[in-house]
């Protein structure tokens, strides 16, 4: 979740710092802080709030020193306050660190440190952590974090350095994201690539379990905690650094809405065989054969991914007739689930870095099945540890609301779908056609779509005003009204729930007055008349209704406050539709009421912690 950055080189490192943060400030932004060797000892500054507070305190005279690093932090130790801000330092102050993950036993090893006479001034398992290697250093960091390290249970991202060893910088990965930036005659390590895309496109992918050891004239070294050196190829980053830009837009969140046309035409390149009216995705690393094995699906993920599993349950199931389920990442570990080599696991995370995901394709491969991970990071750990798979290609995605990651994840299960549809004899070569044409459709249908933004932004002005608001759809539009009132909570801090539109009238029917805005996604599909009766149960109860028809609809246009019309796709295909007017809902009830839409209170973007 926080984001790190560090730098060892011939610039000075405060600038280069802060500036990192700046592209990490997605991951977290509780409080920061950074610490620089200035050949005297360590110069630290940190401070609760957002980054602001920070560079104001720091920008005007930057502390000098060529070797540092900084933090940016979404708190799990202690609330956001400046002592509990990381860099946190050992009980001789010479030694600092930098951390994102959780120390699973730093209770017990609190509890022996202060048996020993050490004294902590924060609630942070980080805290403890750089006492234990203040403990144990005999004027080695390397060697000492190495053993630190070999205590520790828990996940975590560090990089260290030492006042004693001024031209050395130490950090380890173990269930957070960590890369290694190779430039010339200087070296970066940080959460994710943004942060360091200035200086270097090259960088080195660190795994679990691995350490890296940066030394002033030597350069770099992979190592285990065992000390074995470890080759590790250098990899190029290929996207622009435009992407990680606002662009002109107010806000990364409507960027990225306005980027979806691009963003699906991007997902779906190259995969779309017309003639055959198939797909082609070799990424999935699965024959013939083995595609035509598997006896079930198991979809797995969390959050706005997991409602694109849904969608994808709907649409393998429907075309393809192979049970389907669809698990919360966070709980599949833990409830024992049924898996051998006959079932496929499909890992949906838009980072592919997704703690409790990444877990449960650990545990499907220890069962035995067979892993396909949907990502967008190239190189990203679910990426590296699943048997194959599908990138997103929605470029990078900075709005912690997620929007064109569910869009491209929509298109790839569609295209999975229509592989399975097709192999197993379920869909004709004319059916299949129509589906790719169906898909080829969608950019410019959604590009039609954004234009009706005006009429959204009069609807979310309506919305902004209310404390609760319901979502209701039926079939394959159920999982956007999950996903509608996600996007609401988020951002705007409206209180909302999804429902299937029938089960309204067992439960929230009663919630229903004047006040409550209920928001339907009512395309004209194989359910519409029942949505038709739906719509009718609110209005009898005084509820303001708002909804996404189909083009020409006039039954729900008659009992509905507002409505936003929807270019025409096959029934399967409408979640691409219907989700967009209700990000767009979301960005400007949000705006309405004064939030903070890129980074809406206590969330951020990458979950990397369970």
């Amino acid at each position: 979740m926080c984001g790190i950055v560090g730098y060892l080189g011939h610039r000075e490192a405060a600038p280069l710092l802060l500036d990192g943060l700046k592209r990490l400030e997605y991951r977290g932004y509780d409080s920061a802080g950074l610490a620089v060797i200035n050949g005297r000892g360590l110069v630290i500054n940190k401070a609760a709030g957002k980054l602001g507070v920070l560079e104001a305190e720091v920008r005007p005279d930057p502390p000098h020193g060529t070797v540092g690093m900084a933090h940016t932090r979404w708190a799990t130790h202690g609330p956001p306050t400046t002592p509990n801000a990381h860099p946190h330092v050992d009980q001789s102050g010479r030694i600092a660190v930098i951390h994102n993950g959780i120390i699973e036993n730093a209770p017990a090893i609190r509890t022996l440190l202060e048996q020993r006479g050490h004294t902590f001034t924060s609630q942070t398992d980080t805290e403890v952590l750089v006492h234990l290697v203040g403990e144990l250093y005999q004027g080695d960091l390397e060697a000492a974090v190495a053993q630190a390290l070999r205590d520790v249970d828990g996940a975590y991202a560090l990089v260290f350095v030492s006042a004693d060893e001024p031209d050395v910088l130490v950090a380890a990965r173990k269930g957070s994201p960590l890369i290694l930036g190779v430039g010339r005659d200087e070296w970066f390590v940080a959460s994710d690539a943004s942060a360091i895309m200035d200086h270097t496109r090259d960088v080195i992918y660190l795994e679990d379990g691995e350490l890296v050891v940066i030394r002033r004239g030597t350069g770099y070294t992979v190592r285990d905690l065992d000390a074995r050196e470890i080759a590790k190829p250098v990899n190029r980053i290929e996207w622009d650094l435009a992407t990680i830009e606002r662009g002109g837009f107010e806000h990364f969140m409507l960027k990225e809405i306005h980027e979806q046309p691009q963003t699906l035409e991007n997902t779906l390149r190259g995969h779309l065989l017309d003639d055959e009216g198939t797909t082609r995705l070799r990424g999935l690393n699965l024959s013939d054969e083995q595609l035509l094995g598997f006896e079930r699906i198991v979809i797995t993920a969390c959050g706005t991914s997991w409602h694109a599993g849904l969608v994808g349950e709907y649409l393998i199931e429907e075309m393809a007739r192979i049970p389907v389920e669809v698990e919360y990442a966070s709980e599949f570990r833990y409830r024992n689930p049924v898996l051998d080599d006959k079932v496929l696991v499909i890992a949906i995370s838009q980072s592919g870095e997704t703690a409790d995901t990444l877990a449960a394709v650990r545990e499907a491969k220890a069962r035995g099945a067979r892993t396909i991970g949907l990502v967008n990071v190239v190189g990203s750990t679910i990426a590296r540890e699943v048997h194959g798979g599908l990138y997103l290609h929605a470029g990078p995605e900075i709005g912690v609301a997620s929007t064109k990651a569910f869009t491209s994840q929509v298109a790839s299960l569609a295209m999975v779908a229509l592989k399975f549809a097709r192999m197993r004899g379920r869909y004709s070569i004319l059916q299949g056609r129509e589906f790719i044409h169906a898909l080829r459709a969608l950019p410019g249908q959604i590009a039609e779509l954004l234009e009706a933004a005006p009429l959204v932004r009069e609807m979310a002005g309506q919305l902004a005003q209310a404390q609760h608001a319901l979502f209701l759809g039926r079939g394959v539009n159920f999982p956007v009204a999950l996903e509608g009132a996600l996007k609401l909570k988020e951002i705007s801090y409206i209180h909302a729930e999804g429902y299937p539109a029938a089960e309204m009238k067992h439960g929230p029917i009663a919630l229903i007055d004047e006040n409550m805005p209920v928001v339907f996604v009512a395309p004209k599909d194989a359910s519409y008349q029942k949505i038709v009766s739906n719509v009718e149960e609110v209005r009898a109860r005084h509820g303001r209704v708002f909804a996404l028809v189909s083009r020409g609809d006039t039954e729900v246009r008659r009992h509905a406050d507002a409505v936003v019309e929807l270019p025409t796709t096959l029934d399967l295909l409408t979640p691409l539709l219907t989700v967009l007017p209700l990000q767009l809902l979301a960005y400007y009830a949000a705006l309405a009421r004064g939030c903070n839409v890129d980074q809406p209170r206590n969330l951020a973007k990458s979950v990397t912690v369970e």
